[in-house]
């Protein structure tokens, strides 16, 4: 005989409710057999933000808040399966209700070396090595440098996802002369970074030169001046 327990304990969006010593805000605690679910609402749903579906975890790519004026706000997600890369679109989350929460684990680490079907990393605590497959992310090795602190998202012990900074300094290691007299607005050309990168960039920027991009448009933001 099994005796079941089933805890719901709701929390208003401005309370703190501490479960087994830990604050959890605006969310939902299940209990089920002494399994603990967390839940989080639609409209706490952001970019970033790991729900578990159909036992799958997905990332929140891209989030757009939607108020219709009638009827029930909600959010547009595009999510991607940190498993197996497909991705789901336009998947909708009305604000009040509730889904399931990824309990995920987040290591500080930096990146060592990289292997054919591998990306190795160190743990900044314990420097035990971390192995994250090349599968989970094709474009991530054009944003790993031994002088950045990355972050690893490991969900049911294993590495799901990688987090490089919004911001990153590349240096321009092949650029397309620039043509004097070329004063159309806005005008840009592909340049290639130290990792591999291709990134658009105003025609002033010279070979050599350090930029700024931001990693998650893949977009030039500055020049770094000397």
């Amino acid at each position: 005989y099994t005796t079941k327990l089933f805890i719901v304990n709701q929390i208003n969006y401005s309370s703190i409710a501490i479960f087994n010593g830990t604050n959890y805000n605006s969310r939902i605690l299940i209990s089920y057999n002494c399994e603990v679910y967390f839940m989080i609402r639609g409209g706490e749903i952001n970019k970033g933000t790991v729900l578990i579906i159909k036992n799958a975890p997905y990332l929140v790519v891209e989030r757009e808040f939607v108020n219709p004026g009638k009827g029930t706000a909600f959010a547009r997600c595009k999510l991607k399966n940190l498993k197996d890369g497909s991705v789901l679109s336009q998947q909708v989350f009305k604000t009040p209700d509730t889904f399931e929460d990824a309990t995920v684990d987040t290591i500080n680490a930096q990146y060592i070396y990289s292997e054919p079907e591998a990306h190795i990393f160190q743990n900044s605590e314990t420097f035990d090595q971390i192995s994250v497959p090349t599968e989970l992310n094709p474009d991530l090795k054009y944003y790993l440098r031994d002088d950045i602190d990355y972050q690893i998202v490991i969900w049911d012990g294993n590495p799901i996802d990688v987090k490089v900074p919004q911001k990153m300094t590349f240096v321009v290691a092949e650029s397309e002369n620039y043509i004097k007299g070329d004063t159309v607005s806005g005008a840009t050309k592909p340049i290639t970074t130290e990792t591999g990168l291709t990134v658009r960039v105003p025609l002033f920027i010279k070979q050599d030169e350090k930029i700024v991009v931001n990693t998650e448009t893949n977009e030039y933001v500055e020049r770094i001046n000397k």
